[in-house]
């Protein structure tokens, strides 16, 4: 009898195993406003699998992606796997004809309005669009601005006597009463094991810039007495690191002084270059945010969270410091993030992702690693990662990217994020969720971090 109940579960999980499924788009009715979109999911590779009876591609693990163009109105299909059928309908709007919005026009105030930056973080752009890496600054709440006219969402900011910069209008109040500029009265140098620092002390806040190269220069505008406005000192990186590589920086306001940190140089132990360095390790997504999911219904929460963990695991047998920001299931917001890195002092932040694609795109066509940063100091090292990640785990090289993600740009730590793969590529997916991928991707990541130190 135990047998007989034995087989019979062989039996069905031999039947279930392979049972076809789509994991996108999720319903089977649904509207989708692009020219095409994909279906991806499973089914078994031994049966011949069809939408409107074209033949699908299975993948050997049963992963697939199927492309479909789309006309406007409804479009109907019906996927085949031997006896299992489902039908899909998927409606595209009609375009209609509409006329273009007039482009905004740049409106100057009379008089000068005076205003304060009302939330944490707000960025200070170069142009009157959001357009990510247009960013002067991020300023601080409750620094006051000169605001001198609009432009569609965005105010115009008075920076120095020459130059302006742009705020969305969501970002600030005005004020009864206007700030005159600020007073500079002098400032610290402390320099400590880990940093170099600089206190300037102001009589009120003030916008500011912090501006990498060589040398790098430090900017606060609107401060009197000085040239234009705006008081710049130029501080000799190469020089004061002696060469070595630029890690990190953060200025901030306590108070109405200015610190800004420079870290010095993290200077390896060449039998063991990773001993006692800095690392947080960010699984992304988490809790009810699942993130992507794979042809095989894998979430991609749940494989940032496998590849954290050999990673974490990886970099500690080499003697690192690793600070995980989630070890759970758990929904972490990501000024959270970047806080509880930053608040651990991390030298190298590292947010791990599974890559997908909007509607439109051809999954098939895009695969491997991609890596993305925003401060210029983080790009070596994300070039040194993706470039022994390539070359060890034999994936495509999906190229490195400067992008304005919140927990790269928010850190004061060298800041990336890992797009180790696309889990709405059937090859990717069956990569991603192998054991010995996910421990050789931890190696060769942290092989990537000892040749950015060892260069």
């Amino acid at each position: 009898m135990e047998k007989f109940i034995y087989t019979l579960i062989i039996l069905a999980i031999a039947q279930t195993a392979y049972a076809l499924e789509v994991v996108y788009p999720k319903q089977t009715a649904v509207t989708i406003n692009a020219n095409s979109t994909f279906f991806i999911g499973s089914s078994d590779p031994k049966k011949a699998l069809t939408v409107n009876g074209q033949t699908v591609n299975i993948h050997k693990s049963g992963g697939f992606a199927y492309v479909i163009p789309l006309a406007e109105g409804e479009n109907h299909f019906t996927l085949k796997s031997g006896n299992e059928k489902i039908n899909y309908t998927i409606t595209r709007p009609v375009i209609k004809q509409i006329q273009p919005s007039k482009e905004p026009v740049f409106k100057e105030y009379d008089d000068i309005k005076y205003a304060v930056v009302t939330n944490e973080n707000s960025p200070l752009r170069s142009t009157p669009i959001d357009f990510g890496i247009n960013r002067i600054t991020h300023l601080q709440k409750g620094i006051p601005l000169s605001i001198d006219g609009e432009k569609g969402n965005y105010y115009r900011a008075i920076i120095g006597s020459s130059r302006t910069g742009w705020i969305s209008k969501s970002n600030v109040n005005f004020t009864e009463t206007g700030s005159s500029l600020a007073n500079l009265s002098g400032y610290d140098y402390i320099d400590t094991d880990e940093f170099f620092i600089f206190v300037f002390h102001l009589d009120k806040m003030t916008p500011y810039e912090l501006e990498e190269g060589e040398p790098f220069k430090i900017k606060l505008f609107n401060v009197a007495d000085n040239s234009e406005n705006t008081y710049t000192m130029d501080f000799p990186v190469h020089e004061a690191l002696e060469g070595k590589r630029f890690l990190g920086y953060s200025g901030r306001f306590s108070g109405t002084d200015f610190i800004v940190k420079i870290r010095k140089p993290f200077l390896p132990d060449p039998s063991k270059p990773l001993k006692n360095l800095k690392i947080a390790i960010d699984a992304g997504h988490g809790g009810s945010e699942a993130g992507a999911i794979g042809c095989l219904g894998d979430k991609e929460k749940d494989l940032n969270l496998t590849f954290a963990k050999q990673l974490e695991q990886e970099l500690k047998h080499r003697g690192a410091n690793v600070f995980m920001v989630r070890n759970s299931d758990e929904f972490i917001g990501l000024k959270e993030r970047v806080e509880l890195a930053n608040e651990e002092n991390s030298l190298i932040f590292i947010s791990l992702h599974g890559n997908a694609l909007p509607d439109g795109q051809d999954p098939n066509k895009r695969s491997g690693t991609s890596i993305y940063y925003y401060y210029p100091q983080a790009k070596p090292l994300a070039s040194h990662i993706i470039t022994t990640m390539t070359a060890q785990l034999g994936i495509n090289n999906d190229k490195i990217y400067q992008k304005s993600f919140a927990v790269v740009r928010n850190t004061s730590a060298l800041s990336i994020l890992i797009e180790i793969g696309y889990l709405i590529n059937p090859e990717d997916n069956a990569k991603m969720i192998e054991k010995s991928f996910q421990k050789n991707t931890a190696k060769a990541i942290a092989d990537g971090i000892e040749n950015f130190f060892k260069n």
